[in-house]
Protein backbone atom coordinates (compact mmCIF):
# COMPACT_ATOMS: atom_id res chain seq x y z
CA UNK A 1 0.00 0.00 0.00
CA UNK A 2 1.28 3.23 -0.93
CA UNK A 3 1.36 5.75 1.59
CA UNK A 4 0.64 9.60 0.80
CA UNK A 5 3.02 11.81 1.98
CA UNK A 6 1.91 15.86 2.37
CA UNK A 7 4.36 18.62 2.47
CA UNK A 8 2.39 20.66 4.74
CA UNK A 9 5.22 23.79 4.98
CA UNK A 10 3.50 26.98 4.76
CA UNK A 11 4.82 29.32 2.21
CA UNK A 12 4.56 32.98 3.83
CA UNK A 13 4.76 36.02 1.78
CA UNK A 14 4.85 39.22 3.83
CA UNK A 15 3.91 41.15 1.42
CA UNK A 16 0.61 39.80 0.92
CA UNK A 17 -1.45 41.32 4.12
CA UNK A 18 -0.05 45.13 3.69
CA UNK A 19 -0.81 46.00 6.96
CA UNK A 20 2.40 47.45 8.06
CA UNK A 21 3.82 50.73 7.83
CA UNK A 22 3.72 54.17 9.27
CA UNK A 23 -0.31 53.78 9.34
CA UNK A 24 -1.78 50.41 10.25
CA UNK A 25 -4.49 49.29 7.48
CA UNK A 26 -5.03 45.33 8.93
CA UNK A 27 -5.33 44.29 11.82
CA UNK A 28 -5.84 40.30 13.29
CA UNK A 29 -9.31 39.20 14.56
CA UNK A 30 -10.57 36.10 16.21
CA UNK A 31 -13.24 34.06 14.67
CA UNK A 32 -15.04 31.01 15.08
CA UNK A 33 -16.09 29.28 11.59
CA UNK A 34 -18.35 25.89 11.41
CA UNK A 35 -16.22 22.79 10.98
CA UNK A 36 -16.95 20.50 8.27
CA UNK A 37 -18.61 17.74 10.57
CA UNK A 38 -20.80 19.90 12.12
CA UNK A 39 -22.01 21.23 8.67
CA UNK A 40 -22.77 17.31 7.57
CA UNK A 41 -24.52 16.30 10.51
CA UNK A 42 -28.59 15.33 9.86
CA UNK A 43 -29.13 15.70 13.46
CA UNK A 44 -27.22 19.34 14.13
CA UNK A 45 -24.95 18.29 16.63
CA UNK A 46 -21.81 20.36 17.56
CA UNK A 47 -19.61 17.81 17.25
CA UNK A 48 -16.34 19.93 17.30
CA UNK A 49 -17.78 21.65 20.33
CA UNK A 50 -18.40 17.87 22.13
CA UNK A 51 -15.43 15.99 21.11
CA UNK A 52 -13.23 19.14 22.40
CA UNK A 53 -14.82 18.27 25.88
CA UNK A 54 -13.98 14.82 25.16
CA UNK A 55 -10.80 15.43 24.40
CA UNK A 56 -10.60 17.17 28.22
CA UNK A 57 -12.04 13.81 29.80
CA UNK A 58 -14.82 16.18 30.44
CA UNK A 59 -17.42 13.21 29.15
CA UNK A 60 -20.53 14.07 31.07
CA UNK A 61 -20.31 17.83 29.43
CA UNK A 62 -19.53 16.20 26.08
CA UNK A 63 -22.60 14.22 26.77
CA UNK A 64 -24.73 16.81 27.86
CA UNK A 65 -23.36 18.96 24.58
CA UNK A 66 -24.10 16.23 22.57
CA UNK A 67 -28.04 15.54 23.56
CA UNK A 68 -29.06 18.99 23.26
CA UNK A 69 -29.85 17.87 19.66
CA UNK A 70 -29.23 14.61 19.93
CA UNK A 71 -30.94 12.29 22.44
CA UNK A 72 -29.67 8.86 21.38
CA UNK A 73 -26.00 9.19 21.45
CA UNK A 74 -25.37 4.81 22.07
CA UNK A 75 -28.01 4.29 19.18
CA UNK A 76 -26.49 6.71 16.54
CA UNK A 77 -22.61 5.49 17.42
CA UNK A 78 -24.36 2.40 16.33
CA UNK A 79 -25.79 2.97 13.42
CA UNK A 80 -25.61 6.88 11.54
CA UNK A 81 -23.41 6.47 8.81
CA UNK A 82 -21.72 9.06 10.17
CA UNK A 83 -21.37 12.03 6.84
CA UNK A 84 -19.61 13.87 9.68
CA UNK A 85 -16.49 12.00 9.02
CA UNK A 86 -16.88 11.74 5.52
CA UNK A 87 -16.75 15.65 5.82
CA UNK A 88 -13.72 15.35 7.89
CA UNK A 89 -10.99 17.21 7.33
CA UNK A 90 -8.23 14.57 8.78
CA UNK A 91 -9.01 13.10 5.83
CA UNK A 92 -6.54 14.93 3.48
CA UNK A 93 -3.59 13.80 6.50
CA UNK A 94 -4.65 9.80 7.24
CA UNK A 95 -8.02 9.19 8.01
CA UNK A 96 -11.26 10.97 9.73
CA UNK A 97 -11.90 11.16 13.66
CA UNK A 98 -14.20 8.12 14.72
CA UNK A 99 -16.70 10.40 15.32
CA UNK A 100 -19.57 7.87 15.56
CA UNK A 101 -17.04 5.30 18.46
CA UNK A 102 -16.57 8.58 20.55
CA UNK A 103 -20.28 9.44 20.37
CA UNK A 104 -21.39 5.38 21.07
CA UNK A 105 -18.72 5.28 24.17
CA UNK A 106 -20.18 8.38 25.35
CA UNK A 107 -23.81 7.28 25.03
CA UNK A 108 -23.13 3.84 26.74
CA UNK A 109 -21.36 5.92 29.60
CA UNK A 110 -24.74 8.30 29.69
CA UNK A 111 -26.45 5.01 30.47
CA UNK A 112 -24.04 3.27 32.78
CA UNK A 113 -24.17 6.00 35.31
CA UNK A 114 -27.53 7.21 34.93
CA UNK A 115 -26.50 11.18 33.73
CA UNK A 116 -30.42 12.62 32.38
CA UNK A 117 -31.12 16.28 32.06
CA UNK A 118 -33.61 19.08 34.03
CA UNK A 119 -36.73 20.23 32.04
CA UNK A 120 -38.17 23.68 31.68
CA UNK A 121 -41.05 25.00 33.86
CA UNK A 122 -44.58 23.80 32.42
CA UNK A 123 -45.93 25.42 29.89
CA UNK A 124 -49.39 24.41 30.27
CA UNK A 125 -49.60 22.77 26.59
CA UNK A 126 -49.84 19.25 25.00
CA UNK A 127 -48.55 17.89 22.01
CA UNK A 128 -49.75 14.60 20.59
CA UNK A 129 -46.41 12.49 18.80
CA UNK A 130 -47.51 9.46 16.96
CA UNK A 131 -45.23 6.95 16.60
CA UNK A 132 -42.04 6.55 18.40
CA UNK A 133 -38.85 6.26 15.81
CA UNK A 134 -36.04 8.43 15.97
CA UNK A 135 -38.29 11.28 14.76
CA UNK A 136 -40.60 10.80 17.32
CA UNK A 137 -38.73 10.22 20.08
CA UNK A 138 -35.93 13.07 19.31
CA UNK A 139 -39.15 15.33 19.21
CA UNK A 140 -40.58 14.41 22.60
CA UNK A 141 -37.34 15.02 24.29
CA UNK A 142 -36.82 18.42 22.89
CA UNK A 143 -40.58 19.00 23.70
CA UNK A 144 -40.46 17.65 26.84
CA UNK A 145 -37.22 19.82 27.59
CA UNK A 146 -38.84 22.91 26.80
CA UNK A 147 -41.65 22.43 29.46
CA UNK A 148 -44.50 20.96 26.92
CA UNK A 149 -46.87 17.99 28.04
CA UNK A 150 -45.96 15.23 25.86
CA UNK A 151 -47.98 12.39 24.99
CA UNK A 152 -46.27 9.81 22.22
CA UNK A 153 -49.10 7.22 20.90
CA UNK A 154 -47.80 4.37 19.25
CA UNK A 155 -49.18 1.41 17.08
CA UNK A 156 -46.77 -1.23 17.76
CA UNK A 157 -45.71 -3.52 20.84
CA UNK A 158 -43.13 -2.30 21.78
CA UNK A 159 -41.06 1.44 20.91
CA UNK A 160 -38.06 2.32 18.74
CA UNK A 161 -39.90 2.04 15.18
CA UNK A 162 -37.81 1.01 12.86
CA UNK A 163 -35.15 1.01 14.91
CA UNK A 164 -36.71 -2.20 16.60
CA UNK A 165 -38.42 -3.51 13.91
CA UNK A 166 -35.80 -2.63 10.92
CA UNK A 167 -32.41 -2.42 12.11
CA UNK A 168 -31.21 -5.73 13.18
CA UNK A 169 -30.04 -6.73 16.86
CA UNK A 170 -26.48 -7.31 15.42
CA UNK A 171 -26.04 -3.80 14.79
CA UNK A 172 -28.47 -2.36 17.10
CA UNK A 173 -28.63 -4.22 20.86
CA UNK A 174 -32.55 -3.99 21.99
CA UNK A 175 -31.14 -3.17 25.18
CA UNK A 176 -29.43 -0.78 24.25
CA UNK A 177 -32.06 1.08 22.06
CA UNK A 178 -34.59 0.33 24.93
CA UNK A 179 -32.14 2.34 27.57
CA UNK A 180 -31.98 5.40 25.66
CA UNK A 181 -35.87 5.10 25.02
CA UNK A 182 -36.15 4.77 28.94
CA UNK A 183 -34.59 7.88 29.55
CA UNK A 184 -36.58 10.22 27.43
CA UNK A 185 -39.80 8.67 29.22
CA UNK A 186 -37.74 9.22 32.70
CA UNK A 187 -38.51 12.97 31.82
CA UNK A 188 -42.32 12.71 32.16
CA UNK A 189 -43.13 11.62 28.45
CA UNK A 190 -46.13 9.26 28.68
CA UNK A 191 -45.50 6.90 26.10
CA UNK A 192 -48.57 4.80 25.06
CA UNK A 193 -48.43 1.44 22.91
CA UNK A 194 -50.53 -0.39 20.89
CA UNK A 195 -52.48 2.43 20.52
CA UNK A 196 -52.75 2.66 16.71
CA UNK A 197 -54.11 6.10 15.56
CA UNK A 198 -57.17 5.83 13.20
CA UNK A 199 -58.79 9.31 13.30
CA UNK A 200 -56.08 12.13 13.85
CA UNK A 201 -58.90 14.66 14.78
CA UNK A 202 -60.73 12.74 16.97
CA UNK A 203 -57.74 11.79 18.58
CA UNK A 204 -56.39 15.42 19.13
CA UNK A 205 -60.13 16.56 20.77
CA UNK A 206 -59.78 13.28 22.61
CA UNK A 207 -56.59 14.36 24.39
CA UNK A 208 -57.24 18.03 24.19
CA UNK A 209 -53.52 18.64 22.22
CA UNK A 210 -52.47 21.69 21.30
CA UNK A 211 -50.25 20.19 18.59
CA UNK A 212 -49.28 17.10 16.75
CA UNK A 213 -46.06 15.19 15.25
CA UNK A 214 -46.36 13.10 12.48
CA UNK A 215 -43.67 10.63 12.86
CA UNK A 216 -45.05 7.42 11.68
CA UNK A 217 -42.17 6.52 9.50
CA UNK A 218 -41.87 4.29 6.54
CA UNK A 219 -43.64 0.53 7.54
CA UNK A 220 -44.60 -1.22 4.41
CA UNK A 221 -42.28 -2.85 1.90
CA UNK A 222 -42.87 -1.94 -1.64
CA UNK A 223 -43.90 -4.70 -4.18
CA UNK A 224 -43.32 -5.21 -7.96
CA UNK A 225 -45.33 -7.51 -10.35
CA UNK A 226 -43.20 -10.37 -11.28
CA UNK A 227 -44.78 -12.74 -13.34
CA UNK A 228 -45.67 -15.89 -11.46
CA UNK A 229 -45.07 -14.25 -8.39
CA UNK A 230 -47.22 -16.87 -6.21
CA UNK A 231 -45.99 -20.15 -7.36
CA UNK A 232 -42.51 -18.97 -5.11
CA UNK A 233 -42.29 -18.18 -1.36
CA UNK A 234 -42.09 -14.03 -1.92
CA UNK A 235 -42.08 -11.23 0.99
CA UNK A 236 -40.89 -7.99 1.36
CA UNK A 237 -37.68 -7.33 3.58
CA UNK A 238 -39.51 -4.85 5.64
CA UNK A 239 -41.79 -7.61 6.99
CA UNK A 240 -38.86 -10.12 7.26
CA UNK A 241 -37.05 -8.01 9.44
CA UNK A 242 -40.18 -6.82 11.18
CA UNK A 243 -41.08 -10.65 11.96
CA UNK A 244 -37.69 -11.45 13.00
CA UNK A 245 -37.03 -8.53 15.43
CA UNK A 246 -40.37 -9.23 17.00
CA UNK A 247 -39.11 -13.31 17.03
CA UNK A 248 -41.99 -14.30 14.80
CA UNK A 249 -40.74 -17.89 12.95
CA UNK A 250 -39.62 -16.63 9.54
CA UNK A 251 -39.44 -19.45 6.47
CA UNK A 252 -36.71 -18.58 4.41
CA UNK A 253 -36.00 -22.13 3.00
CA UNK A 254 -32.27 -23.38 2.16
CA UNK A 255 -31.77 -20.36 -0.35
CA UNK A 256 -32.58 -17.10 -0.10
CA UNK A 257 -32.64 -14.07 -2.85
CA UNK A 258 -33.26 -11.01 -2.09
CA UNK A 259 -34.13 -7.77 -4.84
CA UNK A 260 -32.30 -5.13 -4.44
CA UNK A 261 -28.83 -3.25 -3.52
CA UNK A 262 -29.41 -1.23 -0.64
CA UNK A 263 -29.00 -1.30 3.42
CA UNK A 264 -32.06 -2.80 4.12
CA UNK A 265 -31.33 -5.82 1.41
CA UNK A 266 -27.45 -5.71 2.99
CA UNK A 267 -29.35 -6.48 6.27
CA UNK A 268 -32.33 -8.66 4.65
CA UNK A 269 -29.64 -11.31 3.33
CA UNK A 270 -27.63 -10.69 6.47
CA UNK A 271 -30.13 -11.57 8.55
CA UNK A 272 -31.41 -14.76 6.18
CA UNK A 273 -27.91 -16.40 6.79
CA UNK A 274 -28.40 -16.03 10.82
CA UNK A 275 -32.00 -17.46 10.59
CA UNK A 276 -30.44 -20.91 9.17
CA UNK A 277 -30.10 -20.25 5.25
CA UNK A 278 -27.25 -21.41 3.98
CA UNK A 279 -27.22 -19.59 0.73
CA UNK A 280 -28.16 -16.01 0.09
CA UNK A 281 -28.12 -14.17 -2.89
CA UNK A 282 -28.67 -10.75 -3.53
CA UNK A 283 -30.38 -10.07 -6.75
CA UNK A 284 -29.12 -6.06 -8.06
CA UNK A 285 -30.02 -4.64 -11.98
CA UNK A 286 -27.26 -2.66 -12.12
CA UNK A 287 -23.60 -2.75 -10.81
CA UNK A 288 -21.65 -2.42 -7.65
CA UNK A 289 -20.61 2.06 -8.76
CA UNK A 290 -24.91 2.13 -8.71
CA UNK A 291 -25.61 0.12 -5.08
CA UNK A 292 -27.39 2.09 -2.95
CA UNK A 293 -25.48 0.36 -0.35
CA UNK A 294 -22.80 1.61 1.67
CA UNK A 295 -19.40 -0.28 0.87
CA UNK A 296 -18.84 -0.79 4.39
CA UNK A 297 -22.30 -2.67 4.54
CA UNK A 298 -21.97 -4.68 1.30
CA UNK A 299 -18.44 -5.84 2.25
CA UNK A 300 -19.91 -6.99 6.01
CA UNK A 301 -22.33 -8.91 3.52
CA UNK A 302 -19.57 -10.49 1.65
CA UNK A 303 -17.73 -11.17 4.61
CA UNK A 304 -20.32 -13.53 5.69
CA UNK A 305 -21.00 -15.60 2.92
CA UNK A 306 -23.74 -13.09 0.87
CA UNK A 307 -22.96 -13.37 -2.57
CA UNK A 308 -24.24 -10.67 -5.05
CA UNK A 309 -25.93 -10.88 -8.47
CA UNK A 310 -24.84 -7.80 -10.61
CA UNK A 311 -26.47 -6.59 -13.76
CA UNK A 312 -29.35 -8.74 -13.00
CA UNK A 313 -33.49 -8.74 -12.13
CA UNK A 314 -35.51 -10.98 -12.29
CA UNK A 315 -38.01 -11.63 -14.97
CA UNK A 316 -40.27 -14.45 -13.58
CA UNK A 317 -40.63 -17.18 -10.09
CA UNK A 318 -41.77 -20.32 -10.88
CA UNK A 319 -41.47 -23.06 -7.90
CA UNK A 320 -38.20 -22.67 -6.12
CA UNK A 321 -36.61 -20.87 -9.68
CA UNK A 322 -35.66 -17.43 -10.36
CA UNK A 323 -35.93 -16.84 -14.25
CA UNK A 324 -33.00 -13.66 -14.22
CA UNK A 325 -32.45 -11.27 -17.60
CA UNK A 326 -28.87 -10.00 -17.81
CA UNK A 327 -28.11 -6.05 -17.89
CA UNK A 328 -26.58 -4.31 -19.61
CA UNK A 329 -25.36 -0.58 -18.67
CA UNK A 330 -25.85 2.34 -21.84
CA UNK A 331 -24.11 5.07 -22.51
CA UNK A 332 -25.73 6.55 -19.95
CA UNK A 333 -25.07 4.18 -17.12
CA UNK A 334 -28.90 3.02 -16.95
CA UNK A 335 -29.09 -0.70 -16.86
CA UNK A 336 -30.96 -2.20 -20.52
CA UNK A 337 -32.48 -5.47 -21.12
CA UNK A 338 -30.18 -7.85 -23.13
CA UNK A 339 -32.82 -10.58 -23.89
CA UNK A 340 -30.16 -13.24 -22.36
CA UNK A 341 -31.82 -15.27 -19.54
CA UNK A 342 -30.03 -17.18 -16.25
CA UNK A 343 -31.42 -19.24 -13.91
CA UNK A 344 -30.96 -19.12 -10.13
CA UNK A 345 -32.28 -21.78 -7.68
CA UNK A 346 -34.20 -20.36 -4.69
CA UNK A 347 -36.76 -21.06 -1.78
CA UNK A 348 -38.00 -17.74 -1.44
CA UNK A 349 -37.41 -14.01 -2.39
CA UNK A 350 -37.04 -11.13 -0.26
CA UNK A 351 -37.87 -7.57 -2.29
CA UNK A 352 -36.00 -4.72 -0.95
CA UNK A 353 -37.39 -2.33 -3.13
CA UNK A 354 -38.00 0.61 -0.53
CA UNK A 355 -40.59 1.22 1.62
CA UNK A 356 -43.66 3.79 1.87
CA UNK A 357 -46.06 5.27 5.10
CA UNK A 358 -49.25 4.25 5.86
CA UNK A 359 -50.86 7.72 5.50
CA UNK A 360 -54.59 6.07 5.32
CA UNK A 361 -56.25 7.71 8.77
CA UNK A 362 -54.66 11.14 7.14
CA UNK A 363 -56.58 11.16 3.79
CA UNK A 364 -59.75 12.72 5.59
CA UNK A 365 -58.14 15.63 7.35
CA UNK A 366 -58.79 18.62 5.58
CA UNK A 367 -55.40 20.49 4.61
CA UNK A 368 -53.49 17.32 4.38
CA UNK A 369 -51.82 16.39 0.71
CA UNK A 370 -50.10 12.71 0.41
CA UNK A 371 -48.03 13.59 -2.59
CA UNK A 372 -47.21 10.74 -5.39
CA UNK A 373 -44.73 9.20 -3.83
CA UNK A 374 -47.01 8.78 -0.61
CA UNK A 375 -44.66 11.57 1.68
CA UNK A 376 -46.40 14.16 3.48
CA UNK A 377 -46.17 18.37 2.17
CA UNK A 378 -44.98 20.37 4.49
CA UNK A 379 -44.19 23.52 4.57
CA UNK A 380 -40.67 25.55 5.69
CA UNK A 381 -41.77 25.17 9.45
CA UNK A 382 -42.58 21.26 8.96
CA UNK A 383 -46.19 21.98 9.30
CA UNK A 384 -48.42 20.34 6.96
CA UNK A 385 -52.01 21.91 5.67
CA UNK A 386 -53.81 21.61 8.49
CA UNK A 387 -53.05 23.77 11.45
CA UNK A 388 -51.29 23.00 14.34
CA UNK A 389 -49.79 19.43 12.38
CA UNK A 390 -46.36 19.09 12.30
CA UNK A 391 -44.75 15.76 10.11
CA UNK A 392 -40.99 14.74 9.80
CA UNK A 393 -38.71 12.13 9.34
CA UNK A 394 -39.22 9.63 6.52
CA UNK A 395 -43.02 10.65 6.22
CA UNK A 396 -41.49 13.88 4.55
CA UNK A 397 -39.44 14.29 1.05
CA UNK A 398 -35.39 14.09 2.51
CA UNK A 399 -32.98 11.34 3.27
CA UNK A 400 -34.63 8.33 5.04
CA UNK A 401 -31.68 7.40 7.90
CA UNK A 402 -32.17 7.30 11.48
CA UNK A 403 -30.14 11.04 11.66
CA UNK A 404 -31.91 12.51 9.53
CA UNK A 405 -35.34 11.98 11.24
CA UNK A 406 -33.87 12.63 14.75
CA UNK A 407 -33.05 15.94 13.09
CA UNK A 408 -36.36 16.29 11.75
CA UNK A 409 -37.73 16.04 15.34
CA UNK A 410 -35.24 18.12 16.67
CA UNK A 411 -36.38 20.53 14.11
CA UNK A 412 -40.08 20.00 14.69
CA UNK A 413 -39.85 20.84 18.59
CA UNK A 414 -38.62 23.95 18.20
CA UNK A 415 -41.07 24.84 15.48
CA UNK A 416 -44.00 23.57 17.28
CA UNK A 417 -42.85 25.57 20.45
CA UNK A 418 -42.76 28.67 18.23
CA UNK A 419 -46.27 28.07 16.84
CA UNK A 420 -47.40 27.19 20.73
CA UNK A 421 -46.48 30.84 21.25
CA UNK A 422 -43.35 31.09 22.37
CA UNK A 423 -40.62 33.95 21.29
CA UNK A 424 -38.75 32.73 17.91
CA UNK A 425 -35.19 32.78 18.42
CA UNK A 426 -33.10 34.78 16.05
CA UNK A 427 -31.39 32.33 13.89
CA UNK A 428 -28.03 33.67 13.40
CA UNK A 429 -26.22 33.10 9.64
CA UNK A 430 -24.14 30.49 9.61
CA UNK A 431 -20.40 31.17 9.55
CA UNK A 432 -18.47 29.67 6.51
CA UNK A 433 -17.09 26.19 6.45
CA UNK A 434 -13.61 25.04 6.88
CA UNK A 435 -11.66 23.36 4.44
CA UNK A 436 -8.65 21.92 4.85
CA UNK A 437 -6.82 24.33 2.64
CA UNK A 438 -7.81 26.81 4.88
CA UNK A 439 -5.65 25.16 7.83
CA UNK A 440 -1.76 25.55 8.49
CA UNK A 441 -0.71 22.43 10.06
CA UNK A 442 3.26 22.40 9.59
CA UNK A 443 3.30 20.42 12.64
CA UNK A 444 0.73 17.97 13.43
CA UNK A 445 0.78 14.30 15.74
CA UNK A 446 0.42 11.17 13.47
CA UNK A 447 -2.36 9.28 15.25
CA UNK A 448 -4.07 6.41 13.94
CA UNK A 449 -7.66 6.24 13.79
CA UNK A 450 -8.74 4.20 17.14
CA UNK A 451 -10.28 0.69 15.69
CA UNK A 452 -13.10 -1.32 16.84
CA UNK A 453 -12.76 -4.90 17.05
CA UNK A 454 -15.56 -6.97 15.24
CA UNK A 455 -16.55 -10.55 16.08
CA UNK A 456 -15.25 -13.16 13.53
CA UNK A 457 -17.56 -13.65 10.30
CA UNK A 458 -17.99 -17.68 11.03
CA UNK A 459 -19.25 -16.23 14.92
CA UNK A 460 -21.50 -13.32 13.64
CA UNK A 461 -23.57 -15.87 11.44
CA UNK A 462 -24.80 -18.12 14.43
CA UNK A 463 -26.90 -15.51 15.77
CA UNK A 464 -27.70 -11.92 17.05
CA UNK A 465 -24.80 -10.57 19.17
CA UNK A 466 -23.85 -7.09 18.45
CA UNK A 467 -20.62 -7.18 15.42
CA UNK A 468 -18.60 -4.41 16.28
CA UNK A 469 -17.71 -3.35 19.89
CA UNK A 470 -17.04 0.06 21.20
CA UNK A 471 -13.83 2.31 22.46
CA UNK A 472 -13.03 1.96 26.30
CA UNK A 473 -13.09 5.46 27.77
CA UNK A 474 -9.09 6.20 27.27
CA UNK A 475 -9.24 4.97 23.90
CA UNK A 476 -12.31 7.39 22.81
CA UNK A 477 -10.77 10.48 24.66
CA UNK A 478 -7.27 9.45 22.65
CA UNK A 479 -9.67 9.09 19.08
CA UNK A 480 -11.22 12.78 20.49
CA UNK A 481 -7.85 14.19 20.49
CA UNK A 482 -7.23 13.66 16.47
CA UNK A 483 -9.82 16.72 15.80
CA UNK A 484 -8.11 19.49 14.14
CA UNK A 485 -10.15 21.75 15.42
CA UNK A 486 -11.16 23.10 12.21
CA UNK A 487 -12.37 27.26 12.29
CA UNK A 488 -11.91 27.16 16.06
CA UNK A 489 -9.57 28.54 18.57
CA UNK A 490 -8.71 25.81 21.23
CA UNK A 491 -5.81 27.79 22.57
CA UNK A 492 -2.48 25.98 21.21
CA UNK A 493 -0.23 29.32 22.40
CA UNK A 494 0.96 29.30 18.93
CA UNK A 495 -0.09 32.73 18.54
CA UNK A 496 0.72 33.99 21.94
CA UNK A 497 4.65 32.68 21.02
CA UNK A 498 4.79 33.55 17.42
CA UNK A 499 3.84 37.83 17.81
CA UNK A 500 6.99 39.49 18.23
CA UNK A 501 5.41 42.34 19.71
CA UNK A 502 3.77 40.63 22.41
CA UNK A 503 0.66 42.48 21.34
CA UNK A 504 -1.24 38.85 22.09
CA UNK A 505 -2.33 38.62 25.97
CA UNK A 506 -3.60 35.17 27.28
CA UNK A 507 -6.61 35.41 28.91
CA UNK A 508 -6.83 31.74 31.19
CA UNK A 509 -8.01 28.70 30.26
CA UNK A 510 -11.50 28.04 27.91
CA UNK A 511 -11.27 32.36 27.72
CA UNK A 512 -8.79 32.68 24.74
CA UNK A 513 -6.75 35.55 23.69
CA UNK A 514 -7.10 39.45 23.33
CA UNK A 515 -5.15 40.84 20.91
CA UNK A 516 -3.21 44.65 21.97
CA UNK A 517 -3.89 46.96 18.99
CA UNK A 518 -1.37 49.59 20.76
CA UNK A 519 1.28 47.29 20.21
CA UNK A 520 -0.06 45.19 17.47
CA UNK A 521 1.97 46.12 14.17
CA UNK A 522 -0.47 44.26 11.59
CA UNK A 523 2.60 42.12 10.53
CA UNK A 524 0.36 38.76 10.41
CA UNK A 525 2.79 36.38 11.96
CA UNK A 526 -0.49 35.68 14.70
CA UNK A 527 -2.70 34.71 11.72
CA UNK A 528 -0.18 32.85 9.68
CA UNK A 529 0.70 30.66 12.90
CA UNK A 530 -2.91 29.85 13.18
CA UNK A 531 -2.82 26.12 12.39
CA UNK A 532 -7.03 25.69 12.39
CA UNK A 533 -7.65 29.25 10.95
CA UNK A 534 -9.47 30.73 13.62
CA UNK A 535 -7.72 34.32 12.84
CA UNK A 536 -7.66 35.93 9.98
CA UNK A 537 -6.37 39.43 9.01
CA UNK A 538 -9.48 42.11 8.80
CA UNK A 539 -9.57 46.13 7.99
CA UNK A 540 -8.51 49.00 10.09
CA UNK A 541 -11.41 49.60 12.46
CA UNK A 542 -11.97 53.02 13.63
CA UNK A 543 -11.54 53.57 17.53
CA UNK A 544 -10.86 50.21 18.85
CA UNK A 545 -8.31 49.20 20.69
CA UNK A 546 -8.71 45.88 21.46
CA UNK A 547 -10.40 42.36 19.93
CA UNK A 548 -10.87 39.02 22.24
CA UNK A 549 -11.50 35.66 21.04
Amino acid sequence: MTTLFHDLTPRLDPLRHKGTGPLRTQRPAYIQLRAPCNQACPAGEDIQGWLALAQAGEFENAWRKLVEANPMPAVHGRVCYHPCETSCNRNELDSAVSIHAVERMLGDMAVAQGWTIAVARDTGKRVLVIGSGPAGLAAAWHLRRLGHAVEIQEAASAPGGMMHFGIPAYRLPRAVLQQEIDRIVALGVTLTLNCPVTDLAAARAAGKFDAVFLAIGTQIGRRIEIPGRDAGHMLTAVGMLHDAAAGTPVKLGRRVAVYGAGNTAMDAARTARRLGAEEAVIVFISDRAHMEAHAFEAQEAQDEGVTVKWLSSIHAVDAGQLELEIMALDAAGKPQPTGQFETLQADSVVLALGQQADTHFLRTLAGIVIQPDGSVAVDARLMTGAAGVFAGGDLVPGARTVTSATGHGRQAAAMIDAWLGASAQPVAPAPAVVTFAMLNLPIYADAARAAQTELAASVRVAGFDEVTAGLDAASARREAQRCLSCGNCFECDNCYAACPEDAIQKLGPGMGYRVLLNACTGCTVCVDQCPCHAMEMVAEPVNLTEVTA
